[in-house]
Parts: structure tokens; C-alpha cells; sequence
């Protein structure tokens, strides 16, 4: 998820937080429900980017493996 959408979706629930107050008894499963939606579309895309970090991550090991450090610590030791 997109930084500018999920400051979009935190800012709808700060909104829904701001008006469950004032909102009819009626109403309230109805914003609940809402709040839940968009805290579960937050979840997916951070679950998402963790996911896309941890590949990369991992990438970049497979990488630091291959490179022969031997020369620099050579280097460092003189």
C-alpha cells in the first residue's frame, strides 16, 4: 500500500474516532463496521510491504554472500 493512501485511510479513521460520538445510536455498527474495513485494508498493505521488505532482505544476503570481503579485511588488518 502506497504511503498516500494509507495516510488517506488513517485519516478516515481519525475521522470515524472523531465522530462516533456525536452519531446515533442507530449508526454506531454502521462506522464500526467501517472502522473495521479500513483497519483491515491497513493491515493487508503493511502485511504486504513487510512481505516486499523481507524478500529484498533476503535478496540482498544472497548477495553479501557472493562477495569476496577477503581483500578488505586484508587491508584492515595492515
Amino acid at each position: 500500500m502506497k504511503v498516500e493512501r494509507l495516510e488517506e485511510r488513517l485519516a478516515e479513521l481519525e475521522g470515524l474516532a472523531e465522530t462516533l460520538d456525536g452519531v446515533p445510536d442507530e449508526e454506531v455498527v454502521s462506522v464500526l463496521e467501517r472502522a473495521v474495513a479500513l483497519l483491515a485494508e491497513v493491515n493487508a498493505g503493511l502485511e504486504e510491504g513487510l512481505r516486499a521488505s523481507e524478500g529484498e532482505a533476503r535478496e540482498l544476503g544472497d548477495l553479501l554472500e557472493r562477495v569476496d570481503f577477503g581483500p578488505f579485511d586484508e587491508a584492515l588488518e595492515r
